[in-house]
């Protein structure tokens, strides 16, 4: 927990065994942290170089802890002043490249090609961390690179209320420990959602950012890091494709499986107004019709349209059709 204003595991150990028992000998203190005395002491001297700790004035031998508010006060006031340089820093970088990157870019600088397993990891990670927003991604039951526990990205994302959307292959669930997987991302709040055979691996971060892989049979792991452009796009529009698909998955009730969500559609009342538009009448008719409110039919056919994934009125007449939500 301290380890954010410079303590490793075993100082911030060290350092809360003094907190609790005052004051304490070398051997003492090594005995409770279960460390030989020559490294308990060792912890003890880099404690006092940061002022969390002090030899006893009254008893040779004994150390004492520096009070708390004043000393971890000291500590924070520090690292609250680096960040504060660093964030100038930051400013006056991303100040120079926006100047930069005012000039139309060429085309080699928006595509990155990476190369190499902790390449593509770093990359990877990377990504994910310097999202603000959203982290969209697809993903294939067989990971190469990016997977494992030493990948918490996207715990570490999450945490700071990045919104996840992702979309896994069924063979995913299928794969030992994939369901688990699933599960977790479920309960840190991702959203997501499972198709019969995912396209391709993909993330985008942001809209502003997309990582895809290079395979390339008997050679080394490879991706293609894309800037904004009108690749993004596509490959963003791959993505919101595949979403909108897939089936959504949730956690169980009782036992904390996963399961996927009922398939959802239209109700009766949705099917009357869109079969009543679909015959040529006019949003107020329809509503005269089926005794309901203008706003109400309105709102009902912009959700079909969000359901069917379309944009215009007449799109949704050919998707209805096509999904058997009304015949000819």
């Amino acid at each position: 927990m301290l380890s954010a204003i410079g303590l490793d595991e075993r100082q911030e150990s060290a350092y809360r065994a003094l907190v609790a028992l005052g004051a304490a000998e070398v051997a003492d203190l090594a005995h409770r942290l279960a460390l030989p005395e020559p490294e308990t002491e060792r912890t003890l001297r880099r404690l006092e170089a940061q002022g969390l700790a002090a030899r006893s004035s009254c008893r040779t031998g004994r150390w004492v802890a520096a009070p708390p508010a004043v000393a971890l006060g000291a500590l924070l006031t520090q690292q609250r002043h680096e960040l504060e340089r660093a964030e100038l820093a930051a400013a006056v970088l991303a100040s120079e490249y926006r100047a930069e990157a005012a000039a139309p870019p060429a085309v080699h600088d928006l595509v990155e090609v990476v190369t190499g397993a902790s390449a593509v990891a770093h990359r990877f990670r990377q990504l994910q961390l310097g999202a603000a927003d959203e982290v969209c991604a697809l993903v294939t039951g067989r990971p190469v690179v990016v997977a494992g526990p030493e990948n918490d990205a996207e715990e570490r994302a999450a945490e700071r209320g990045v919104a996840y959307r992702v979309v896994v292959g069924r063979e995913v669930l299928e794969r030992p420990g994939g369901p688990a997987e699933i599960g977790a991302a479920l309960g840190r709040g991702e959203r997501v959602r499972v198709v019969d055979r995912v396209p391709t691996k993909l993330v985008v971060a942001d809209r502003s950012l997309a990582m895809v892989p290079l395979t390339v049979r008997g050679a080394e792991p490879a991706a293609l890091v894309v800037h904004a452009s009108g690749l993004l796009e596509s490959l963003a529009g791959l993505f919101e494709a595949v979403w909108r698909e897939a089936v959504p998955m949730r956690l169980g009730a009782a036992d904390g499986t996963v399961a996927e969500e009922p398939a959802a559609g239209p109700d009766a009342t949705d099917l009357e107004v869109l079969s009543l538009l679909l015959a040529g009448m006019t949003d107020a008719s329809v509503a005269k019709q089926l005794d309901l409110g203008l706003r109400t039919v309105q709102r009902r056919v912009k959700g079909l349209m969000e359901l069917a994934g379309v944009t215009t009125r007449l799109q949704l007449g050919w998707h209805a059709y096509e999904r058997g939500w009304v015949v000819r």
